[in-house]
């Protein structure tokens, strides 16, 4: 990729969940038909490392089962405990142990005690960092801030907390007040390619015909390549007659956005007033106040 800088590589564990009916889980692994071909696949933990290892990535993350949500507490039970037991065999296959930094997943669903038991044994086997993972999958908002503010103080403050799967601006900046220090989502590509942009003042659908004779920028306080040269009536253009020049130039807005917003956030921690800035930024950006 000549990509110099730091790669995270997930496990596929989020993946074989989205894939439903065609994937089949056992202890050993996971069977899975493609999505696109129909081919046969197979994802142990062991080959999940091999992968990764051969990847070269900085940080890479070990398989777990990810449960769709609702799910009864038996199967989350039997869930949380594979994830484990699967967390041990890639610590065990994993190889380049001096450069990549192999990190475990905290799962348990939406139920508490499982949380935390997750979160002591994953503990015991000394990873570098830990993740939360399996929130952030159709819930309810108020359910996944109970979830992250229970499972978050659990996780070791002297390694990375990371929560896996999260990418609007409301859930960044609840996952740093919850004391997250990395997040991850394919949303700014993803509603780039549907023609919608963040912006400090909300959310823009560059499509709409409202845009058609305008003549500024996305977002007149973003720096960003796009905003310094194009125009919204020209990137509703673009998007109109699916020109990929379109949603390029909203994916590099929408990630020049998040990365702006997290500067301002590690600003507002270091000024001790994360939450004022919090509740302004609900305000202006039209979100309901979580501050609870």
């Amino acid at each position: 990729m000549h990509w110099d800088k730091p790669i995270l590589t997930d496990s596929g564990g989020f993946q074989v969940f989205s894939l439903g009916p065609l994937r089949e889980i056992t202890e050993e692994g996971v069977a899975f038909k493609s999505h696109l071909d129909g081919s046969n696949h197979f994802l142990s933990p062991e080959k999940v490392m091999e992968i990764e290892n051969d990847l070269g990535s900085d940080i890479m993350m070990a398989f777990d089962e990810c449960c769709p949500y609702p799910s009864t507490y038996e199967y989350t039970k039997q869930s949380m405990e594979r994830t484990t037991r699967w967390a041990k065999r890639c610590k065990s296959a994993h190889k380049n142990t001096k450069k990549q930094g192999l990190f475990g997943i905290i799962q348990g669903g939406f139920y508490k005690d499982l949380r935390k038991q997750s979160a002591e044994d994953l503990i015991k086997l000394d990873f570098p960092g830990y993740a939360i993972g399996g929130i952030s999958v159709g819930e309810p908002k108020e359910e996944f801030l109970d979830i992250l503010r229970f499972t978050t103080p659990l996780m070791p403050k002297n390694k990375p907390r990371y929560l896996m799967g999260v990418g609007t601006p409301d859930y960044l900046i609840e996952a740093a007040c919850a004391g997250i220090d990395m997040c991850d989502c394919v949303l700014p590509t993803r509603i780039a390619r549907n023609g919608t942009a963040m912006t400090w003042n909300g959310k823009i659908v560059a499509r709409n015909a409202t845009y058609e004779k305008d003549f500024t920028p996305l977002d007149i306080e973003c720096d960003c390549y796009t905003c310094k040269n194009y125009t919204k009536a020209y990137i509703r253009h673009l998007i109109k007659t699916n020109e990929i020049l379109g949603v390029r130039l909203l994916s590099i807005h929408n990630l020049r956005f998040l990365t702006s917003l997290m500067q301002r956030v590690r600003i507002e921690i270091e000024n001790d007033n994360l939450l004022s800035f919090k509740n302004e930024f609900y305000k202006k950006y039209g979100y309901t106040n979580e501050n609870k």
